[in-house]
């Protein structure tokens, strides 16, 4: 028994490492759990496991993967792991899996060299980088593959604060000033005699943030990375809506929620429609106004609209479009990385017709850029 609970807690901090919330009851519950069932079965070993220790719906894809992989290398940990593989099928080697899983397990394998395996066994190597020291000022277009994974990583640890304001709804609060009648009477039914006052005072949230984000061919190596600044803060905060589009317009709030980095972009793919085309920002702008526009926005909502402005569609007037989105937002702020060029003018049609209705027109092309613009939003 004092194995299997050695090797479940080796289990648990793979999972916190791969950013699941686990504590120390949950593992006893697990030791408990696998007792009660049995490990004859691994059904039953995954969904003991999986009963014990997972709370959130997003995790359940991570736990599979981690369950995979935890217990298809007895060697990565302990040789006593194999007391808990009775009937374990091994599954695939060419099965792509979560990089942050891959991160979280690859830091567990600090160990004694193990005996060689056989040779016709396939054996899977997983290599992480480690972090580099990145200059925030370089271009992402220069940067090479390692240096793009750790400004990815620099872009999940920035420090995202947001102000909160007043909103028209009231909620309990000991310091407000107002009397809830309704929650008060309630509140008095269960102490008769007595009169039992709750004060109310209005709630706070974030103002509503709206992306808008053009991942056509012409700006595939920027929307990548300004994904991952959305997914961020998607997961840090309430109320953000984020949209995708080349030649259509695409809903990928819920897909940039879950948690996980990889499934959430590997979904946002797989919902992308007219990715890697053309530019149809009109259109596109078009589709939002009327199906989207009030639903998400309002006074105090502020979008952010990621592109170069390089349009290429004549369908709708994109000058009426723009000035409709603004008209509906609090406030309109265009990014473009071409800005990043010192001799930058705006002759493109498509710039022309997007600069007269924006409030800021930002570059966005380094990590210094969504430094500033984490800051911009805060305020």
């Amino acid at each position: 028994m004092s194995e299997l609970a050695g090797n479940l807690a080796r289990f648990a901090a793979l999972l916190r490492r791969a950013g699941i919330s686990i504590g120390t009851g949950q593992v006893l519950d697990s030791v408990r759990a696998l007792a009660a069932v049995g490990v004859e079965r691994r059904g039953d070993v995954f969904w003991a496991l999986h009963a014990t220790l997972i709370r959130r719906r997003e995790d359940h894809p991570l736990f599979a993967e981690a369950f995979e992989l935890f217990f298809r290398d007895p060697y990565a940990l302990s040789q006593t792991l194999a007391m808990l593989l009775p009937m374990t099928k091994f599954p695939d080697p060419s099965i792509k899996r979560s990089r942050r899983l891959d991160e979280a397990h690859g830091s567990q394998r600090n160990r004694p060299a193990q005996p060689a395996k056989p040779k016709s066994e396939l054996i899977e190597i997983s290599v992480v980088p480690s972090d580099i020291e990145l200059d925030r000022r370089l271009d992402f277009e220069q940067m090479s593959a390692a240096e793009i994974a750790a400004a990815n990583r620099s872009i999940a640890r920035l420090p995202l604060i947001w102000k909160l304001k007043n909103t028209r709804r009231l909620g309990p609060n000991p310091r407000g000033t107002r009397v809830d009648r309704r929650r008060s009477l309630r509140q008095s039914a269960t102490a008769p005699g007595s009169i039992c006052l709750v004060y109310a005072a209005p709630k706070k949230n974030p103002s509503p943030l709206v992306i808008l984000l053009d991942v056509s061919e012409s700006m595939e190596r920027y929307s990548r990375i300004f994904l991952h600044f959305a997914h961020a803060v998607t997961n840090a905060r309430s109320r953000v809506h984020t949209f995708v589009f080349g030649t259509k317009l695409t809903n990928v709030t819920r897909s940039l929620r879950d948690r996980d980095i990889d499934h959430a972009l590997a979904n946002v793919a797989n919902r992308t429609c007219g990715a890697r085309g053309g530019t149809r920002i009109a259109t596109s702008l078009h589709a939002f106004n009327r199906d989207w526009a009030r639903r998400t926005l309002g006074s105090r909502a502020r979008v952010l609209l990621f592109s170069d402005g390089l349009e290429r569609d004549g369908e709708y007037s994109l000058d009426f479009e723009a000035d409709r989105l603004r008209r509906s937002a609090g406030q309109l702020t265009w990014l473009n990385p071409l800005l990043r060029y010192r001799g930058f003018q705006p002759r493109a049609v498509g710039i022309r017709a997007l600069l007269p209705h924006v409030d800021d027109f930002l570059p966005i092309h380094n990590l210094q850029s969504l430094v500033d613009l984490t800051a911009a939003l805060a305020e």
